[in-house]
């Protein structure tokens, strides 16, 4: 009767559809870089980004957890949760911006940058950081210092790192909006640029 059974069962799960399988997941962990501040939905480099991987051919979605005005303290404190409920395969982080305006200390976001990159691997994800420049407001020692934080993470934990920001962008006010801080609608494709590149290989593994 058992054998029966068990044979029941077998064939109706051969009948049932397969179940398909859910597309990868990149999730974007930043501020309003990211989240698209100032801009109209669907003008922001995130949604670009799930645009071009499906020109491209690539069956990932793209999950965007950013928040305007996020601290790299923020980003930690939300990570767990968006890495339980989203199970990524690529995770994005695009902080420390807001640490900067605020002139917070440069070993604190470095601790908190990699702390994110910690927990991303451990949840089985692989890692691209975004670099972002902070205005010189609290004198060329402090930016200098801000700006190593990010080589010293690609070399400590052997991962991606891409400029958001490239000179072309950052020193042309006409890819800003009118609070010199955001990024307009032009400059959007321009970030995305700079993002592919680095996040190609982890597409391609």
């Amino acid at each position: 009767m058992r054998r029966v059974l068990v044979l029941a069962l077998c064939l109706i799960a051969a009948a049932l559809p397969a179940r398909s399988a859910e597309p990868p997941v990149i999730l974007v962990v930043g501020d309003s870089l990211s989240a698209g501040y100032g801009l109209s939905p669907g003008q922001g480099w995130v949604t670009l980004l799930q645009q071009r991987l499906k020109e491209e051919g690539y069956g990932h979605r793209v999950v965007n957890a950013s928040v305007s005005g996020e601290t790299t303290d923020g980003g930690v404190a939300r990570l767990d949760r968006a890495l339980a409920t989203h199970r990524p395969g690529i995770v994005i982080i695009e902080l420390g911006g807001n640490d900067g305006l605020r002139g917070l200390p440069v070993s604190r976001v470095q601790a908190n940058l990699g702390l994110l990159i910690t927990k991303s691997r451990a949840a089985g994800a692989e890692v691209l950081l975004l670099a972002v420049r902070v205005p010189t407001n609290y004198g060329p020692q402090y930016s200098s210092s801000f700006q190593q934080i990010y080589r010293d993470l690609q070399k400590r934990y052997k991962i991606g790192v891409a400029a958001l920001m490239s000179p072309e962008v950052a020193l042309d006010l006409a890819y800003f909006q009118p609070d010199g801080i955001h990024p307009n609608a032009r400059a959007q494709p321009l970030l995305l640029d700079n993002v592919w590149v680095q996040l190609t290989p982890l597409l391609n593994p």
